[in-house]
């Protein structure tokens, strides 16, 4: 098992950034990408952005230019820097984690509301 905690999430007016950060515990050797996805209220969970454990990141264009992926694999934590925030950036904010064995994680959750 692995368990994952966010952290980093509040409210934010448009144009400020935000770092989360994910935590991970337990057997986490054999996870190989990590990633961030949201969900904003009626709307479906959706990738945001991801990292392999050789550091390839990938992150959505809806956000590319805003918003970094990036991982301290001594400290098993994950962040997503993000920065000029829009208010549709709004949503839940998820971890993830997906081993070798087809497993899927997810942390709690951390709220982002982006409103002036």
């Amino acid at each position: 098992q692995v368990q994952l905690v966010e952290s980093g999430g509040g409210l934010v007016q448009p144009g400020g950034s935000l770092r989360l950060s994910c935590a991970a515990s337990g057997s986490i050797a054999n996870i190989y990408i990590m990633g961030w996805y949201r969900q904003a209220p009626g709307t479906q969970r959706d990738l945001v952005a991801s990292i392999t454990r050789d550091s390839i990141m990938y992150v959505v264009d809806s956000v590319k230019g805003r918003f970094t992926i990036s991982r301290d694999s001594n400290k098993n934590l994950v962040y997503l820097q993000m920065n000029s925030l829009k208010p549709e950036d709004t949503a839940v904010y998820y971890c993830n984690a997906k081993n070798i064995y087809g497993n899927n994680f997810w942390g709690q959750g951390t709220q982002v509301t982006v409103s002036s």
